[in-house]
Parts: C-alpha cells; structure tokens; sequence
C-alpha cells in the first residue's frame, strides 16, 4: 500500500464472512486475521479504519415474517474479537449508512475502529447501487479494497464505491495485493513443471479452469467426484458414482485437448467405493473403472495418492483446487490429506504452491499445514474466476 493514513479515515471493504456456531462465536477466524496486516498499517501510520464487511445473505435468510433476522447475521459478532486482536478500541454502528453511521464516523477518533452494520441488509449492496455507494464514500476521506473474496461481485462496496475516489485515494489492501501477485506467480511465467490438481464434485464447476489450464500447464491432475464422468466418458463403469451424463462429450473433449497440448491429464487409477454415502458404510477400494453397481466412489485410493505424489514432487509450480473424494467425511479424507502433505513437501524442495478453494484450504488448515505452502488464498469463487481469466469487476475498478 502506498498511502500514508496519517490523520486520515479510511473505510476498508473487508470480508469478515466468518462461521458462527449457534451460540454466535466464531468458529475460524481466519479470514478477519487475513485483513489485520492492513488495518494496523491504517492505524500505525495515525489514521483511523472505518471496516464494512457482508456476513451471511440474509437478505435470502429471512424471517417467516419476511424480516431481516438481524440477531443471526449482525456483524456485531465480530466486534470484540477484533477488539482482542487488535488491542484497540472497536465501536460498531447499528447501521450500515444513515445519520448514526455519519455521526459515529465524524467522531471516530484516530487510532481506533468503527464497524458498520452488515452490507448485505441493504438491498442496494447486491445491486451495485451508486447512491448507497456515495452514502459510504462520504464516510471516510480514503478507500481500501482488501476483500478479495468478494472482489468478482460487482457489488456497491466492492465496486461501485472506487468511483467516488480518486486514484490517489483509493488502493488495493495487502491481502488483495498478496492474491493477486501470488497467483499471478501460477498464471504469468511459472517455473516449471506447473501442476494443477483441481477436484470438487461437478466437471461444470471447472470447465472454464480446466480450459485455461490446458493451454498453460504441464500436468493436470483430476480427482474428486468430477473424476468419474471423465472415467464413464472412456467406457468405465462407475457404479453409483457422482456422475454428469451431459458434460461426457466435454470430458472426452478435455482429454483430447490435453493430448494435443501435451499435458500430462492424470485420473484416479483406484478409488475407495463404498456401498452407501456414509461415513459408516462398508468401504472397498476398487479400481476406478470397475467400481460394481450399489458402490459410489468417495475418495482416490492408494494407487492414484502415489501416482499424483510422484508428479508433485517434481513439480516447481502447484496450484491445488478442490478436494479429492467426500472430505467432510473421515473415511473418505486420506486422498485429500495426502496431497496436503504432498504439497507442502513439494514448497519445502523449493516449489511454489498456491491453495485456493473451501476444502483444499480446510484440509490444509486442519493439518496445520498453512505456512508450509507457498500461499493460502481466502478467495474461493474469486481465485477461480482470477485464474479462469474473468476480469474481476472489483479490481478493474479501481484502475478507473
């Protein structure tokens, strides 16, 4: 960041969408503690923060009465916690914009922190609105994007509030800057070979990832429930595997692609079925293209870990989406645990690895593996469509 906050208010789109248990305490802080590094800049330099965050959509959560459930997805569940973690004082506004909100950021004293309600209260926040976007603007003297998990929506936090500052007024959080130049690392001029293991359940998530892969990186590594309409796609039989029949052609399509390209598309060679979408199911592993009717497959088996180790071990680049089987369920969690391990073996023989995407990153996270890869991104849709090649409407924003 090249903006000094010194007597300066800045009002900082953050993305404090944290998980609450029932009882409304945080369960994962990681995303609040991603954005620390920019608030103490803010503060440090004598100036004060201003942080508008969504939480939830309560908008599509509400009340049988049709209201805002505001005790679920106020964003002052996070207040005292980022009061802990700071160790300044945090006010929190009741509102997002309004009188109360322009009169508690007037009075906010430098060296101290104002949150505003939820964003998504406001219908006008999904809509781009530009008049809810001015009312925010006229908060703060600066403006600070450093939500980079939001940063494909084009919403009026997100988006459309840039417009209200000029450039030397305006500029990109170190978590934004961190996301992007890392995985610009993955897109422009890797070291080579690039190793892209990409899962999850559906080959429609990815098609647009795995497209622009295709053109750029050496192996292709493919596992999780999208692995099996590639397996039915060659003639395999599947059993009660998740499957698309409509996107066959287009896996057969991809294989083609990769053949001609000369990338390296690996898919699980065995896989751990089992009889029923259970944790206590009766579990076999079977080869991935003989899996018998009644049995799904929920994981890769011990072959397909060791053939997709081999590869990321020589790898210099990784880039790791999505996990490889049913991660939430314990049985069927080694095949994503291995490349976890797998990955952080490879960053510390000198590779670079990126992590993006819910359960790869959970994976990584509950093995305590998070500073053993290169880079963690807090960005799930937004990192996808950043490396699909998507103009992500936040960041062009701010170059106007």
């Amino acid at each position: 960041m090249t903006l000094d906050f010194k007597n300066k208010k800045a009002i900082v789109r953050v993305d404090f969408n944290v998980p609450l248990n029932k009882e409304y305490v945080i369960t994962d802080d990681t995303r609040i503690r991603a954005a620390l590094p920019t608030i103490k800049k803010i503060l440090a330099d004598g100036g004060a923060a201003i942080l508008m965050s969504h939480l939830g959509r309560p908008l599509k959560k509400k009340k049988e009465d049709g209201s805002i459930n505001i005790e679920k997805f106020t964003l002052n569940h996070v207040t005292n916690h980022v009061a802990n973690l700071l160790g300044t004082k945090v006010h929190f506004c009741p509102e997002t914009v309004g009188s109360q909100a322009t009169k508690m950021a007037a009075d906010l004293p430098m060296g101290e922190i104002l949150i505003l309600e939820n964003t998504r209260f406001q219908k006008e926040e999904g809509k781009g609105d530009a008049g809810f976007a001015k009312q925010l603007a006229a908060l703060a003297d600066v403006y600070v994007n450093d939500a980079f998990g939001t940063a494909h929506r084009a919403h009026a936090s997100t988006t459309t509030i840039a417009q209200f500052f000029d450039k030397g007024a305006k500029t990109f959080g170190y978590l934004m800057q961190n996301e992007i130049e890392n995985a610009n690392k993955v897109l422009n001029n890797p070291t080579r070979p690039l190793t892209a293991i990409i899962g999850g359940a559906k080959v429609s998530d990815k098609i647009l990832l795995l497209e622009k892969l295709l053109e750029f990186a050496d192996n292709v590594i493919v596992g999780g429930g999208m692995a099996y309409t590639f397996m039915k796609a060659q003639g395999g039989k599947i059993g009660n595997s998740l499957v698309e029949n409509d996107r066959l052609e287009l896996a057969l399509e991809l294989i083609a692609k990769a053949k001609e390209r000369k990338v390296k598309l690996l898919l699980p060679k065995d896989s751990i079925a089992a009889d029923d979408f259970s944790n206590d199911a009766n579990i076999a592993t079977k080869y991935t293209k003989r899996i018998p009717k009644g049995w799904m497959g929920l994981d890769i088996g011990p072959k397909a870990i060791a053939d997709f180790q081999k590869v990321i071990a020589k790898s210099k680049t990784i880039l790791w989406n999505g996990p490889m089987g049913v991660f939430e369920m314990s049985n069927f969690a080694t095949g994503t645990k291995s490349i976890a391990q797998s990955c952080a073996d490879a960053t510390a023989a000198g590779a670079f690895s990126l992590v993006g995407g819910g359960d790869s990153v959970a994976a990584v996270t509950q093995m305590e593996l998070n500073d053993a890869v290169s880079f963690v991104s807090t960005g799930g849709g937004a990192m996808l469509e950043f490396l699909e090649g998507k103009e992500l409407p936040a960041i062009t924003a701010m170059t106007k």
